[in-house]
């Protein structure tokens, strides 16, 4: 099983390749070690790619600074360089992105908030979501 679960910030704004079906989303997550050996904090940065709608959803909602958590998995490639050297890279291939903070906690640390990628609204005046047309009388109280 290829399955990866990380929570950070984004280092830079996605770069956004293509268009249409073909567009492709990258960028990078500032993801905190848990634990170290010398009780130094360790960041790792790791690289990020999203495909169509997801690739979409980045470019209109995630900004330096967000955090976020990515649910994926790992794929590692390679390609030779223009000086003919073989270059190796290891990405996550995000299959969901969805916000870590609140619209408030992102304010006061500076990131950036939207919308959750399941493109639900969220409300305005606090971290609640609006509940979709005809959800209502789904609900079983």
């Amino acid at each position: 099983m290829n399955k990866v679960i990380l929570m950070g910030r984004l280092t830079r704004d996605p770069d956004m390749r293509g268009e249409g079906t073909g567009l492709v989303a990258r960028y990078s997550l500032a993801v905190d070690r848990r634990f170290s050996r010398n009780e130094e904090n360790n960041t790792d940065f790791i690289n990020i790619v999203v495909f169509g709608k997801g690739a979409e959803f980045a470019e209109k909602y995630l900004k330096k600074g967000t955090k976020v958590l990515v649910t994926g998995r790992i794929q590692t490639g390679s390609y030779t360089n223009k000086d003919g050297q073989k270059v190796y890279t290891t990405d996550v291939v995000a299959e969901d992105q969805e916000f870590a903070e609140s619209k408030n906690a992102a304010a006061s640390n500076g990131g950036q908030t939207g919308m959750q990628s399941s493109d639900s609204p969220v409300a305005d005046d606090g971290d609640f979501m609006n509940m979709p047309d005809g959800v209502k009388d789904d609900m079983p109280f």
